[in-house]
């Protein structure tokens, strides 16, 4: 879904039909206001967005907006460097001075729906995997940073102060909740959890301990 703000009428008139003329499915504001009360549909989208707006300026609609919103394209009839710096820093796909280029416009759009749709598909991953996690006990949730960060066994167990056996049944439940087939699977599990890396000194004995 393309979602265009604009208070001049004929400009939402005429990127309708392109959209239309293109295959897209297209909703037109005149203002931010009017956007923000739509409920946007379920599927990847694109915010083509004006700059000189009523009330408030799409620049600073755009800082406040976070990720909460589609990727942005801008159109505006009063371009300069600065604003096309400012946009393309809080990552605004393009920016494009009025008259704009149909094909140009049409490029941006598009590359902007692949972004959303790819960034919607890794927050259900995201989330799925967030999932898993909460499946693990406050224990084992305790153990996750210790084996990603590469301690063994015995090293792992002293610093949560159990058994070597319970530190092993631990990194099988955690391996299995995870649905980690290897460990560096769970490591590259852990980075996307954001888990920290835990740091611990390593004594010299601690490198020929044989058991994993």
């Amino acid at each position: 879904m393309v979602y265009i703000v604009d208070d001049d009428w004929r400009i939402c008139e005429a990127l309708d039909e392109l959209m239309a003329a293109s295959g897209l499915a297209a909703l037109t504001f005149p203002s931010i206001a009017a956007y923000l009360q739509h409920a946007r549909a379920d599927a990847p989208g694109c915010l083509v967005l004006d700059v000189d707006l009523p009330e408030l300026n799409g620049l600073d609609f755009q800082e406040q907006i976070a990720d909460e919103h589609p990727p942005i394209v801008f159109i505006t009839g009063y371009g300069d460097i600065p604003s096309t710096v400012r946009a393309i820093r809080h990552g605004a796909v393009n920016f494009l001075t009025k008259p704009y280029n149909d094909a140009e416009l049409l490029a941006s759009i598009r590359t902007a729906l692949e972004m959303d749709r790819a960034a919607r598909a890794q927050r259900l991953e995201l989330k799925a995997l967030q999932k898993r996690y909460e499946r693990l006990t406050p224990r084992e949730r305790e153990a996750l940073p210790l084996i990603v960060s590469g301690l063994l066994n015995k090293q792992a167990a002293a610093e949560l102060g159990i058994s070597d056996v319970t530190m092993q049944i631990h990194r099988g439940k955690i391996m299995q909740k995870m649905d980690a087939s290897s460990f560096a699977e769970l490591v590259r599990l852990a980075d996307r959890l954001q888990i920290p890396i835990y740091h611990v000194r390593l004594t010299k004995r601690s490198f020929h301990d044989d058991n994993p």
